[in-house]
C-alpha cells in the first residue's frame, strides 16, 4: 500500500506530457506512468514501442513484453506476434485480451461472455507474485477458462479466473493474462496489492517493452487506398442501390403536376405603407443602402419623367432626363445628375439625406 502511495506523485512530477490510456508516458489518472517509475527505480528499463516491427525485435529472454490493446492487431499480427515471443524465451504480458485476439496470442485460452463485476479479487492460486501481493483489483473485466494444465489461474470471480500465466514448453517463458487493465493506472496503483502486482509481472526481467499498437502501422494491411463502397459488402450495395430506386419512384408517383400559374386573391388587404416599412427594414438588416439608394432613385426618375416631358422609357437615360430636367428647373446640370444617378451613399445619414433632397426636387418640379 505505502509503494502505490507514493507513485501517483512521481508520476506527477516526472512527466508533464499527456498521452493515451495506458500509456507508461502518461500522468493521467488512466496512463500508466507510476508503473513505469516504480519499475525505473528497480533499475528496470521501459520503452514504448507502437510498430510490431519494433515489438518483435525488442523480444528476449531478458525482456517482458506488454501488448496493451491486442485486439487491435490484425489477424496477421497477432501470429507474428505470437511467433517471436515464444521464440524469445521472455514474458509476453497481454492487457484485457477479448474473443479476437485470444486465439492466436494465447492458444488454449477462451474468454468467458460474462464479465466479472467483482472489482477486488483475493489470489485463489499458487502464483508467488499474486500471493504476495494479496488482493488486487483484477476483476471488473475478462474472465477465462483454459485447457493448460500447467496454468496459473488466478484471481478467480465466479469460478473463472480473470489472470493466467501459462508457461511455455520451451525456452523457459510464459504468457501473462491480465483481464483487467485496473493495476496498471496511475489513479489505482495504491489501491489494495496493485502496485506489487504490477511491478512482479513486469519486473521479473530486466527490460519492459510497452507495446502501444497503432493504427497506422506499416504492419497492418493497408486499407487507405480502398474506399468506403469497398469496404462493404456487396448485398448492402445493392440492397442501397434498391432503395434510392423505390424513392425515386415514388417522389416521381407523388410529385405535383406542375402548370401554369393560377393568380389567387389575397385573404386580406395589405396597406402599401406596411410593405414600404418591411422591406425598408430588410434593407437596413443587411445594410443594402446601396439598393435602397437605387431604388428611391428610380421611382423619382420614374414620377419625374413625365413632369418635365419626358416618356417613362427614357426617364433612366441621363442623356434624356437631366436636360429636360435642368431647363425645367434652370439649375446645375451636375447637380441633377449626383442627386439622381450618383454613387450609393456612404452611410445612414447619407441615405436619409438623399431621400429628403429626392422628395425636394419632385416638390420643386411639381410646383407651378
Amino acid at each position: 500500500m505505502q509503494l502505490g502511495a507514493g507513485a501517483w506523485p512521481i508520476a506527477a512530477l516526472r512527466s508533464g506530457d499527456r498521452h493515451g490510456r495506458l500509456d507508461p508516458r502518461s500522468a493521467d489518472p488512466y496512463g500508466s506512468h507510476a508503473v513505469a517509475a516504480l519499475l525505473a527505480d528497480r533499475g528496470v528499463t521501459t520503452r514504448v514501442v507502437t510498430t510490431l516491427d519494433e515489438a518483435t525485435a525488442a523480444a528476449g529472454p531478458d525482456t517482458t513484453l506488454l501488448v496493451a490493446v491486442p485486439d487491435l492487431l490484425t489477424d496477421d499480427q497477432q501470429s507474428r506476434l505470437h511467433a517471436a515471443a515464444t521464440a524469445s524465451g521472455g514474458r509476453t504480458v497481454l492487457v484485457a485480451p477479448d474473443v479476437p485476439s485470444l486465439g492466436r496470442l494465447a492458444p488454449g485460452v477462451t474468454a468467458d461472455p460474462a464479465p466479472s463485476f467483482d472489482t477486488t479479487l483475493g489470489p485463489g492460486c499458487d502464483l508467488p507474485a499474486a500471493r504476495r501481493a494479496g488482493a488486487a483489483e483484477t476483476g471488473d473485466g475478462i474472465r477465462y477458462s483454459t485447457t493448460a494444465r500447467d496454468a496459473d489461474s488466478c484471481y478467480p470471480s465466479d469460478g473463472l479466473p480473470t489472470l493466467l500465466r501459462i508457461p511455455q514448453s520451451t525456452k523457459g517463458g510464459d504468457t501473462v493474462v491480465l483481464g483487467s487493465p485496473g493495476i496498471l493506472y496511475n489513479d489505482r496503483l495504491d489501491q489494495q496489492g496493485n502496485a506489487s502486482l504490477a511491478l512482479q509481472l513486469l519486473g521479473s526481467r530486466a527490460h519492459l517493452v510497452w507495446y502501444l499498437p497503432s493504427l497506422s502501422d506499416a504492419s497492418a494491411p493497408d486499407t487507405g487506398r480502398r474506399s468506403f463502397f469497398d469496404l462493404l459488402p456487396s448485398g448492402w450495395l445493392w440492397g442501397t442501390l434498391q432503395l434510392f430506386v423505390a424513392a425515386a419512384l415514388a417522389a416521381l408517383w407523388r410529385a405535383r403536376r406542375l402548370g401554369p400559374l393560377v393568380p389567387e386573391k389575397l385573404p386580406v388587404a395589405i396597406r402599401a405603407s406596411e410593405t414600404v416599412e418591411g422591406r425598408a427594414r430588410l434593407y437596413r438588416k443587411a445594410n443594402a443602402r446601396d439598393r435602397a439608394a437605387t431604388a428611391l432613385r428610380s421611382t423619382t426618375r420614374t414620377r419625374l419623367a413625365p413632369l418635365v416631358g419626358i416618356p417613362v422609357t427614357q426617364a433612366h437615360a441621363p442623356e434624356a432626363l437631366l436636360p429636360a430636367l435642368s431647363a425645367h428647373l434652370h439649375g446645375d446640370g451636375q447637380s441633377l445628375h449626383d442627386l439622381l444617378f450618383g454613387p450609393p451613399p456612404g452611410d445612414d445619414a447619407a441615405l436619409v439625406s438623399l431621400a429628403d433632397r429626392l422628395d425636394a426636387l419632385e416638390r420643386e418640379v411639381r410646383r407651378p
